[in-house]
């Protein structure tokens, strides 16, 4: 049975190989083909005219966002010198307090030294009466200036 089967296949097998033959390209084949080319280079060319439309497109995009990138600096360069004004004004107003300050205490320094020292003369003053008139000199032991 084995060799009824292999004798079989065998046989077969060579009956493929010698019905199988070449296959002429014919005419109509030749005409297919061709038909084929001019679709592709067609298609081709329709594609090169759309990635053509794409580049403009992606050129005219980066000229905008090249201009927004410039309109940034510029509007980063005014903000930079806004804030430098602002500082500028913050550091000016605060020693003009500084200096108001300084001006307005002056004289009150100056006029509570003049009190010190006239207040010093009077108590002066006053204890030199006190060692000739015994009453001032109680008098200012009960105010407890002695």
């Amino acid at each position: 049975m084995r060799r009824v089967f292999l004798l079989l296949i065998t046989l077969l097998s060579f009956y493929s190989l010698s019905t199988a033959k070449e296959v002429p390209f014919t005419q109509e084949d030749r005409d297919r083909l061709i038909r084929l080319e001019v679709k592709v280079e067609e298609g081709q060319k329709a594609l090169q005219v759309q990635i053509n439309g794409l580049q403009k497109q992606i050129d005219g995009l980066q000229r905008q966002v090249d201009g927004l990138q410039k309109q940034i600096d510029e509007l980063r360069s005014d903000f930079r010198t806004y804030m430098s004004i602002v500082i500028g004004s913050i550091i000016a107003l605060m020693g003009f307090i500084i200096w108001d300050r300084r001006t307005a205490i002056s004289p009150v320094v100056k006029k509570a030294k003049e009190l010190e020292d006239r207040s010093d003369r009077m108590e002066k003053v006053l204890k030199d009466l006190a060692k000739r008139n015994p009453e001032i000199e109680e008098a200012l032991k009960r105010a407890g200036l002695l």
